[in-house]
């Protein structure tokens, strides 16, 4: 048996009178992270795009993916995670994947949000296994400060809407790429 001396016994006494009274941070989850992400990622559209909480009023469902990382050196990648949005809920997540081969020099973080505007559109990306950015969507880069940065009702004429807003970072881009989007679990 070991003697206690009085300091000893103040320094136990001390860590533990510590630890009770201290409260231990929780770390956030994943499925929490992307969450408040996503909720962060809206507020931020609605407030800095016009038009934006309109047609996400007429959606029938709403993909957001937002802190998008993408760099480059000749090759380039990005990936980010998301969820989409079905009336208040956050019904799955899903990831971001490109790659791209080009003149790409730089790294850039962004949002990206996939307006669906038909039921047709949302079935058809709920349903994929892996699937890709078509055709059938028009693109929307709100430009800063001016007076076309809002999402024109003359524009949307396709059951998808994209839009790529909170540009972070510097990028010298003119590469082809292809992103994918996956279902994951969290």
């Amino acid at each position: 048996m070991t003697d206690w001396t009085r300091r000893s016994f103040l320094a136990a006494a001390g860590v533990g009178l510590a630890a009770c009274t201290s409260q231990p941070s929780i770390p956030e989850s994943p499925r929490e992270r992307i969450d408040r992400q996503v909720d962060e990622a809206l507020a931020e559209l609605y407030q800095t795009v016009p038009g934006a909480s309109e047609l996400g009023a007429r959606s029938q469902g709403i993909l957001v993916i937002p802190k998008i990382r993408k760099a480059g050196f000749f090759a380039s990648g990005a990936y980010g995670e998301g969820a989409l949005v079905i009336g208040p809920a956050k019904v799955e997540y899903y990831s971001l994947s490109s790659a791209g081969l080009g003149f790409t020099f730089g790294a850039a973080e962004y949002n990206q949000t996939l307006f669906f505007l038909t039921s047709q559109a949302l079935q058809d990306f709920r349903l994929a296994d892996g699937w890709e950015l078509g055709a059938d969507a028009a693109v929307t880069v709100p430009k800063a400060g001016g007076a076309a940065a809002g999402i024109s009702s003359m524009r949307i004429n396709r059951p998808i809407v994209e839009v790529v807003y909170g540009q972070r970072g510097l990028i010298a881009d003119a590469s082809f790429a292809g992103a994918k989007y996956s279902r994951i679990i969290r």
